[in-house]
This record gives C-alpha cells, structure tokens and sequence, in this order.
C-alpha cells in the first residue's frame, strides 16, 4: 500500500502555512467555499505557491453545481486555467457533467487541454451525482492526466457512500479503476479505518481542519491529529 495522502483545502496562504506545519502532503486551492469551492485568483496561487513547499491542486470552477455552463462560460474558465498554468501550476481538480448525469466531455476535454498534458489532475465529487459511476470511470479512461477521484461514495456523504468507496477500492486493476481513490465530503475519523484496511490512502479535509468553522482559518492541531490517523 502506497503512502496515504492527506489533503487539505486552503483558500489563503496562512491556511497553506497551517496546514504544511500540521502534516499536510498536498493542498486544494479554492475560493468561495459558500458555492463548495470556486476557481482561486492567479495572485492567491502565487502567494501560496511562495509559502509553502507542498504541492497544490487548484479548482477549476466557475459556479455552484456540476454543470460547465456555457460555450463562453467554458472558455472564460479555459483561460483562467492557462493563466493559473502560466503561473506554474501543474496540478488541477475540475469534473463536469451533463444534464443526463454522464461525464461532460467537452467540458473536460477542453480544460485538460487548456493545463496542459503533463498537467496531473482530480476529478471531484462530480462523480457522486452521476448516473452511473462506473460508466463515467470509463467515459474518462483515456484522458491524461487523470490521477484522482474525489469522492464520499454517494452524494449525501461517506456515511451513506462508505459500501461503494470499498466495493470500487477492490477493482484497482479494472479500466478506469486505476486513479486513487481520494475520500472527502462528510468524512470523519471514524471512518479512516475502515478506509484504510481496504487498502485506500487519499483523505481530504475541509471544514473538519477548521473547528471553529469556515470563518477562521485552518488549524494546524487539527490537521496534525488527521496526519496522525491516516498514518504515513
């Protein structure tokens, strides 16, 4: 079994400080965690990029929801990823879907494109509003890049989709399989256990490296007690 991998999101360079000095191994760069996390300003990049040496995986995001929008909302999203890549950024997280609930390929084909091919990147918790999961894994098989799924198992949260993250961490030799399973939404310490002994070793945090809530920043004793019960 690899290394587990805890993830964090920031939307400030103090919440990357915070979160580096508590045993972070990557970040999830966002604003606006009111619309669940939107794409962050060039200079919000740079900055954290500056303070801290832990890899970051921008969010590729223009709204609320799953939904691409607009051949013009796409494009004005595509240049917010070429000029994030011009700054240096090399690791995304965006995933997008159609109104049948299957993977928007012209969305996702367009933005990997626009980072670039030796850009790597996660698709997010799109996946958990899917029509069929295993049908979208394997819409998205050939695309480069594609290293993560960000997912709870179901869109309530990891209590409800805990069967489907283990029942999918045992086909890691099926096509589309092979990108690490990363959990977030809804995930507590309770479950990290469970997780790990059918072998899954991507945790991401939000609102639980932030105890007193979304208002103040990420606390670093608090991630230290995640780095602690993923292990690594």
């Amino acid at each position: 079994m690899s290394r587990p991998i805890l993830e964090v999101i920031a939307l400030t360079p103090e919440d990357a400080v915070a979160a580096q000095a508590g045993g972070a191994d990557r970040l999830e760069l966002v604003t606006d965690m009111a619309a669940d996390g939107l794409t962050p300003a060039v200079a919000t990049f740079a900055a954290v990029r500056a303070a801290v040496s832990l890899p970051v995986r921008v969010m590729l995001r223009a709204t609320d929801g799953f939904s691409a929008g607009t051949a013009a909302e796409l494009s004005a999203l595509c240049e917010s990823a070429r000029a994030l890549a011009a700054e240096g950024a090399d690791e995304f997280v965006l995933g997008f879907l159609t109104d049948d609930g299957r993977a928007d390929l012209t969305a996702v084909a367009a933005l990997a494109e626009a980072v670039g091919p030796r850009a790597r990147w996660t698709f997010h918790r799109a996946i958990d509003r899917a029509a069929d999961r295993d049908a979208l894994r394997k819409q998205l098989v050939d695309f480069p890049g594609l290293d993560t799924y960000l997912t709870a198992g179901s869109a309530s949260g990891v209590d409800d989709g805990i069967a489907t993250l283990l029942a999918e961490a045992g086909r890691s030799d099926d096509p589309g399989y092979e990108p690490r399973i990363l959990v977030g939404g809804g995930l507590q310490l309770k479950h990290v256990p469970v997780l790990l002994g059918a072998g899954i070793t991507g945790f991401h945090i939000g609102g639980a490296a932030r105890p007193s809530g979304w208002a103040e920043g990420v606390s670093a004793e608090a991630v230290t007690i995640w780095r602690e019960a993923v292990g690594g």
